[in-house]
């Protein structure tokens, strides 16, 4: 099952590229700005819960599905669509490499299960 799922993150990373090749901007941008939404990681900085809602809200796929229909939206916003796409896309790249959601536990600590090498 575990492939499965892989190959369903993968099919939407392939969207999210598919998408912002419809958006008249050079290829590689999408890959310049594919890591911009860990920015999110940086509410660590002021401890677990903070960094966990901070992580969430760069990360959670309705958010990104939400920006991206306001940008094509009749308002036509195109950075909030490029937003989207780019948040969508890096959340499919991070949980195919089993980066989940965060819980105020700790950074390792994910929905996905736990991440990373246990300290003991």
């Amino acid at each position: 099952m575990k492939t499965v799922l892989k190959l369903e993150e993968l099919m939407m990373f392939l969207l999210g590229y598919f998408l912002f090749m419809q958006m008249d901007l050079p290829w590689w941008w999408f890959f310049a700005l594919l890591l911009a939404p860990d920015i999110g990681m940086l509410g660590y900085i002021f401890g677990n819960r903070v960094g966990a809602f901070t992580y969430n809200i760069f990360h959670h796929r309705g958010l990104a599905i939400l920006l991206y229909f306001i940008g094509v939206s009749h308002l036509y916003v195109p950075e909030t669509e490029l937003i989207g796409i780019i948040l969508f896309s890096h959340i499919a790249m991070d949980r195919m490499f089993g980066y989940g959601l965060k819980y105020e536990k700790g950074f390792r600590f994910t929905h996905l299960g736990e991440i990373g090498k246990k300290h003991g």
